[in-house]
């Protein structure tokens, strides 16, 4: 697992597989979501209609995303919100930075956002003497921590009340000890209220993006995500440009969707629709509402026919949920804001086979992830291609860094074995030198590597067809 520059995922493994704490921690958690998501997809057949549904509005989307951007644009500026078009991380930070110095903010308040993290906006910001405060719970948590989130959906997934309380009152001023739940949020909710208040400029995420409307929605349970876009005076959104749909009816379906596999609810507490920002007679709302479109190659994975499905992903975080490799590891061992199964085959295509491509090996290729996922994504295929692309360059350049894993002893043991089993009598006599090294052979080259993370095969001694015609069974 030393393909990638950047990590040593196969440390970070053996680290999280040794944190019996964390693994207590997943168990318990995991357990739960699954729990809640089975309860409220009990109708199996009304499941698959429904994720059908998801399906069919996300590939149209895809599949029209051009003229959709372009729609949701015009709707956007016609509605009195100001776009902005950033190809890569680095664009997008610099111009969320104009947009406060041209206001002299130095004050953030965030909403959840995982393009957000993507953009590594907080170091970028803190570094330019900007306060930034996390404002979901999960995420202030893993603030006060110096962490990054664990998972897509719930970002302190790996800590238990009794961590959370010791962090409570190790770096919140005079906050008293304590593991009740209701008082660790209450706590959190005092803390943060008047950072809300206080805060210059709030920064949300972007469930969806309806072209049809202009309209910024916005899901959430906590009631932070509405302080962050209506209480500061300017509010900027943050979005991937896949997260535009088509229509204002394409929002319902997917909404269940998400909320039923995110988080196992019928519907979010909150759901916020932003088209504007304050209108004159409107007693509140931010003046200025600002929406920040990223690339950062999403715009290159769209042009590939079947790598184009990875961006269906609607951020449920289900598949996370049921991975046997994510439960067991969590995410911070994957080394990247991504995790899990959509992290598998997201992150490769956004930084490239050689600095991420290893995080396609973190797969049993057991398709639960395929099974649950609301939206249709054959994960389990993609990570096969994504594997396949690591030592075999596409013509057309489908990921950065094709081909590689390719070298010399490699590819010539997979041509000696083509040519062994394309010649009966070559593969023979092969067979038969195989038998009689016994246990040795699956050692050899290649398979040596292979059979560190597996149980060998044992090679019989004599071969079928030696068996019987020594029995006098004719085998022609």
């Amino acid at each position: 697992m030393a393909e990638t520059t950047g990590f040593d995922f196969a440390k970070n493994i053996r680290h999280a597989l040794g944190d019996q704490q964390l693994r207590k921690n997943f168990k318990f958690a995991m357990g739960s979501m699954i729990q809640k998501r089975r309860l409220v997809f009990a109708d199996e057949d009304e499941f698959e209609q429904l994720r059908a549904i998801g399906q069919a509005i996300r590939t149209r989307a895809l599949a029209k995303l051009p003229e959709l951007l372009a729609q949701l644009e015009a709707r956007c500026t016609e509605n009195g919100i100001q776009v902005h078009w950033a190809e890569t991380t680095a664009e997008a930070n610099a111009t969320i930075l104009e947009i406060m110095q041209r206001h002299g903010a130095t004050r953030m308040v965030k909403g959840k956002s995982m393009v957000s993290e993507e953009m590594h906006l907080n170091h970028f910001l803190e570094a330019r003497g900007i306060e930034v405060t996390e404002t979901d719970l999960g995420e202030f948590i893993i603030q006060l921590a110096g962490e990054t989130p664990s998972h897509i959906i719930v970002p302190a997934i790996h800590k238990n009340k009794e961590q959370i309380a010791r962090l409570f009152h190790g770096k919140i001023p005079d906050t008293p000890y304590t593991e009740k739940v209701e008082e660790l949020n209450a706590i959190a909710r005092r803390t943060l209220r008047q950072k809300f208040f206080d805060g210059q400029v709030g920064l949300s995420g972007v469930n969806m993006a309806v072209a049809e409307t202009g309209t910024l929605c916005l899901v959430e349970n906590e009631g932070n995500g509405r302080m962050c876009t209506t209480v500061p005076p300017v509010h900027i959104a943050v979005m991937g440009l896949e997260k535009v749909v088509e229509k204002l009816s394409d929002v319902p379906p997917l909404l269940r969707l998400l909320t039923g596999s995110a988080t196992g609810q019928l519907i979010s507490t909150y759901f916020n629709m932003i088209t504007s920002p304050r209108r004159p007679g409107e007693k509140d709302g931010p003046r200025e509402v600002h929406l920040v479109i990223l690339d950062n190659g999403r715009s290159r994975i769209l042009t590939d026919p079947q790598f184009r499905q990875t961006l269906q992903c609607i951020r449920c975080g289900t598949c996370l949920n049921h991975c046997p490799v994510y439960t067991r590891i969590g995410g911070h061992a994957f080394g990247h804001v991504y995790p899990g199964p959509i992290g598998e085959i997201l992150t490769p295509q956004m930084e490239g086979l050689r600095e991420a491509g290893v995080l396609a090996t973190a797969s049993s290729l057991c398709c639960a992830c395929e099974a649950v996922c609301p939206v249709k994504i054959p994960i389990p295929g993609l990570i096969r291609e994504l594997r396949n692309a690591s030592y075999t360059a596409h013509p057309t350049g489908r990921v950065p860094g094709e081909g590689f894993k390719r070298n010399l002893p490699e590819t010539l043991a997979w041509k000696a074995w083509e040519k062994i089993n394309r010649a009966p009598a070559l593969n023979a006599v092969v067979t038969r030198l195989a038998g009689l090294m016994g246990d040795k052979a699956p050692r050899l080259g290649p398979l040596k590597i292979w059979s560190r993370y597996r149980t060998p095969p044992r090679v019989a001694r004599r071969s079928l067809h030696t068996m019987t015609r020594a029995q006098g069974v004719d085998d022609e």
